[in-house]
């Protein structure tokens, strides 16, 4: 009975001076590299095994440095990886890239269309990776994000479709990708006349709130409100907004496909 606590013990003592320590991503066609130091114990290194989706990597991990080649596990671009270094306690592995498992922006646009009611879709391939669609709109001088829908990832062909709220007059519109480098890719832009009639607001000077209005009736816009210095104060989707809580002074709002100043009493 003693031989066998003693035994337990020292099997917990062993499994309990190890660690793990975990990567997943996309693999995009690169390697990982991982920097492995001496354990601390000083008699051997501190990466003690890895494995890629479950399956374990020859060669073993005797060296100051190694790298994981996806080629030995047949995978294919775009596919998900999940790698596990196990290693002795008191020491770490350190993945030097481990960006090379970040989604990349890669689509390519086969079609894009929008009807005049503002029902857009859009055709991609070439994707690596699932990363969000953001679906811009031109108004006001600049690029307006209006809308998100999550990227499949796929490389074959992969359909999308959102329903954009139309300004009145020429509409422009584009989709754009962000992936882990910072930089916007956006696809070609589309144009397309709406039939939505002109929005006006009321009143000139504004005491305690905006209406929207198109034709005399009460009509739903975005808007934007920015205070003298370029502040943005508000900013939503109505037929109208309070302004009982800015301060009075000059102010600046966005509204339909126009800019106007007003003055709030």
């Amino acid at each position: 009975m003693k031989r066998f606590i003693l035994f337990f013990v020292v099997c917990l003592s062993s499994v309990s001076s190890m660690a793990a320590l975990s990567i997943e991503g996309t693999y995009q066609g690169k390697n990982l590299y991982v920097q492995n130091p001496m354990d601390d114990e000083g008699f051997g290194y501190c990466a003690t095994k890895v494995t890629v989706n479950g399956d374990i990597l020859p060669g073993g991990t005797s060296a100051g440095a190694f790298e994981i080649d996806f080629s030995l596990f047949n995978i294919e671009i775009g596919e998900p990886v999940f790698i596990v270094i196990e290693h002795n306690d008191g020491c770490k592995p350190k993945v030097l890239n481990p960006e090379v498992l970040l989604p990349r922006s890669t689509f390519k646009i086969k079609s894009i269309t929008i009807s005049n009611t503002g029902s857009m879709k859009w055709t991609t391939s070439a994707e690596q990776g699932k990363l969000p669609f953001v679906i811009e709109q031109y108004r006001w001088n600049k690029w307006v994000a209006v809308g998100e829908v999550e990227g499949k990832g796929s490389g074959n062909d992969n359909n999308y479709q959102f329903n954009i709220t139309p300004h009145s007059g020429e509409n422009t519109v584009r989709v754009v990708q962000v992936d882990h480098s910072g930089t916007k890719r956006p696809s070609q832009e589309v144009k397309f006349s709406s039939s939505t009639p002109a929005v006006t607001k009321t009143p000139i000077k504004v005491k305690d709130e905006i209406k929207f209005l198109a034709n005399g009736a009460p009509m739903e816009t975005r808007y934007e409100i920015y205070d003298a210095y370029g502040n943005i104060v508000k900013k939503g989707v109505g037929s109208k907004v309070s302004c009982t809580n800015l301060l009075r002074g000059v102010y600046y709002i966005n509204f339909d496909n126009v800019n106007e100043k007003f003055i709030k009493n």
